[in-house]
């Protein structure tokens, strides 16, 4: 039986795609297992499946900025990587798939020092800090924007395009209707700051929900633990979840607009749903500004419009959701036109090549 080790982590979005992959090789008969973070999103979201041996290990986090922690991470995560060797080196798999995240440096090393090919695959225009730690220990990358590829060495990029979970495709607006008490008249925004959350969005749509809920029936994702209602704002059309699981399908399905970050899962994720979209990127000084540039390829395709973290006012989100309402057509136009492809596919068949099993 041919075995593969996940790894990814430290947000759901270096977690979405392995989630994907998973049941396919679990359906061809494959053993399948997990190692990330002793406590991160990525043990919840991985043990909720119920049947995934899940490994956690020590980690570092790859700062940007000055902190203590900084100087205790390296013995962290060299720790992990002892972990992660002696973990990969008893389990024998024929590949390991790395998503991303500090988490995943250590795997991959711990999968190179035991001769296990390892496909990595990046999400963004450009190369995350683990990946491009990563990189040189892989056998391949697989991309989903093609520009990527002039970042890569040459030999190891593969073009595979957006990954866009099944299930998502799968929703039902009218349990998602129900799911939240909402009516058929008024249409329906989402609103999501990331898996994480984000204060700066959270605070500017509490200030303005009457607004906001004067024009639609609203469906806020706060952010693990920041899931409070506003006290003043009426109840009535508004539904505040840190996240959702299960749900997730049927509210998409009944949505109409999204307010979203601009990580490279969700964009491709609502473009395969055509749900036009208003991107609030990450500023630089809070990442490396991978959001900015995925933000930009977007709204230069089309698919949507971008406000900057900065111009991020109570008045200007009313003014561009409302804008951006009025122009759906179009933006749902732009995002039906191509094919996206089968990356899933794709992206199984290059595992399945990298590990030397047909």
């Amino acid at each position: 039986m041919p075995k593969i080790i996940f790894t990814g982590g430290g947000s759901a979005g270096h977690v979405t795609v392995n989630l994907s992959l998973i049941p396919c090789f679990r359906q061809e008969g494959w053993s399948v297992e997990y190692i990330g973070s002793e406590n991160g999103i990525e043990k919840e979201l991985i043990t909720a499946l119920g049947d995934v041996p899940y490994s956690g290990i020590s980690t570092g986090k790859l700062r940007r900025y000055f902190s203590w922690q900084n100087l205790k991470d390296p013995f962290r995560a060299g720790r992990g990587v002892l972990q992660a060797y002696s973990l990969i080196r008893r389990s024998k798999p024929d590949v390991l798939f790395s998503k991303g995240g500090f988490v995943s440096v250590p795997v991959v090393i711990g999968a190179w020092l035991n001769r296990v090919p390892v496909v990595i695959h990046e999400s963004d225009v450009t190369p995350g800090l683990a990946n491009r730690l990563a990189i040189p220990l892989a056998q391949t990358v697989c991309t989903t924007f093609p520009e990527t590829n002039s970042h890569l060495p040459a030999g190891k990029a593969h073009y595979v395009g957006p990954l866009v979970r099944p299930d998502l495709k799968e929703g039902k607006a009218e349990r998602g209707r129900s799911f939240c008490g909402f009516n058929r008249v008024k249409p329906v925004l989402l609103i999501m700051g990331g898996s994480l959350g984000s204060h700066k969005i959270n605070e500017t749509v509490r200030s303005c929900l009457p607004e906001l809920l004067a024009r639609f029936q609203v469906v806020h994702l706060c952010g693990k633990g920041q899931g409070k209602p506003a006290p003043s704002a009426p109840a009535e059309g508004y539904r505040p979840f840190d996240y959702l699981k299960e749900e997730l399908a049927d509210v998409l399905a009944m949505t109409d607009v999204v307010v979203t970050r601009a990580g490279a899962n969700v964009l491709f994720e609502m473009r395969a749903l055509k749900k036009p979209m208003l991107l609030i990127p990450l500023s630089k000084e809070q990442s490396r500004g991978d959001q900015l540039l995925n933000a930009a390829s977007f709204r230069a395709s089309g698919y949507a419009e971008v406000l900057q973290e900065e111009n991020l006012t109570p008045e200007a989100l009313v003014r561009e959701v409302t804008k951006l309402y009025e122009n759906r057509t179009k933006f749902k136009l732009r995002m039906a036109e191509g094919d996206n492809g089968d990356a899933l596919r794709t992206l199984v068949a290059i595992i399945h090549e990298t590990a030397g099993v047909s």
